[in-house]
């Protein structure tokens, strides 16, 4: 029998820095995030960040945290139940990091029959922080606990025609009639080594990235697991379907941590840098995320904002993730359904 198993980043329990810090524990302790050995990545997580961090992110998570809980938590709950309505597969959904877990996710499917699982990491762009992470995690799981049971995941779909469309849609919609003077595709950032990394080619190991300019050729096998380049190839699809010129338009990469050579240009210094050169009306859109979450609702719905602001900025326009939208959700449902009927 088949099921699905859609998987997300995941959140901690509560706004509280108890809450927050064994998630942040579990989060940076993963060492395809912080990639680094064992035992300077524990010194870096548990004696330095995981004594000051907590707090300072469970006062971000307090100004973001709904009613009904975790933005990120209660929108991916939205878009399972919306996708299970659409399809007579199973449906199930998990975390990478807290709950619910990759192995409850697996425990459901298998209470329900299934041994043939479609996981779809919930990422456009392959990571090796994200959806690589993912990866390797649930095969883990299958092998102590689920033996019997088969997983397909759904590789990046950055340049799938229904994802670009559905969030060319979404960004036209929630333009509306906003005016802006520029937009910024901000996506989440990675140190420069783990495009090297995941380079199962080498090619990267000899490539120059230059900011702004491709650092190798979509199609191509160096491409496939390369990060940066999906960003690039899902802004150029959705900048050339809503007809965009490349002057109203920026690339820029959020989150930093720590001190290594992070993708280029920081977001933060991209937003501040078009307010102080005379752009107004900014909008800012964040693709690598398909659901509200910390880094696009705080970091950039708040931070970013009062930051434009105080730099000379006049209006500023946070584009909502896909989240629950009907398109987005069609667009899940399809790939659930080309997989089906294979």
């Amino acid at each position: 029998m088949k099921g699905v198993l859609l998987v997300n980043l995941g959140s901690p329990k509560s706004p509280t820095a108890k809450d927050v810090k064994p998630y942040l524990d579990e989060f940076l302790m993963d060492k395809r995030v912080i990639d680094v050995p064992y035992l300077f990545r524990a010194f870096l997580v548990k004696g330095i960040i995981l004594n000051t961090r907590p707090k300072k992110s469970a006062e971000a998570y307090q100004k973001i945290w709904w009613e009904e809980g975790s933005p990120l938590i209660v929108i991916s709950e939205r878009q399972q139940k919306k996708v299970q309505q659409k399809s007579n597969l199973p449906i199930a959904l998990a975390m990478r990091y807290g709950e619910p877990s990759i192995q409850s996710g697996l425990q459901e499917l298998h209470n329900k029959g299934v041994d043939e699982v479609f996981m779809i990491p919930l990422y456009p762009q392959f990571a090796m922080a994200t959806t690589e992470t993912i990866d390797i995690l649930a095969e883990e799981i299958r092998r102590k606990y689920f033996s019997n049971m088969s997983i397909k995941s759904f590789p990046a779909f950055y340049n799938r025609k229904e994802y670009v469309n559905a969030l060319s849609t979404s960004i036209k919609n929630h333009l509306g009639d906003f005016d802006y003077d520029h937009l910024v595709f901000s996506y989440h950032g990675v140190p420069e080594r783990h495009i090297r990394k995941a380079d199962k080619t080498g090619q990267h190991n000899n490539i120059t990235i230059e900011e702004g300019k491709y650092c190798c050729t979509p199609g191509t096998t160096a491409a496939e697991f390369c990060y940066r380049t999906h960003c690039f190839e899902t802004t150029q699809q959705v900048v050339e379907q809503l007809g965009i010129p490349k002057e109203k338009y920026t690339i820029s990469f959020q989150s930093r941590l720590g001190p290594d050579k992070w993708l280029q240009p920081p977001s933060d210094k991209t937003i501040n840098n078009l307010a102080e050169k005379g752009i107004k009306k900014l909008a800012v859109v964040t693709p690598a995320f398909v659901a509200d979450c910390l880094e696009t609702l705080e970091e950039i719905g708040i931070q970013a904002q009062e930051d434009f602001i105080k730099h000379g900025g006049k209006e500023f326009k946070t584009i909502p993730c896909l989240n629950d939208d009907d398109i987005w959700i069609d667009a899940l449902v399809s790939w659930i359904n080309e997989w089906q009927n294979s």
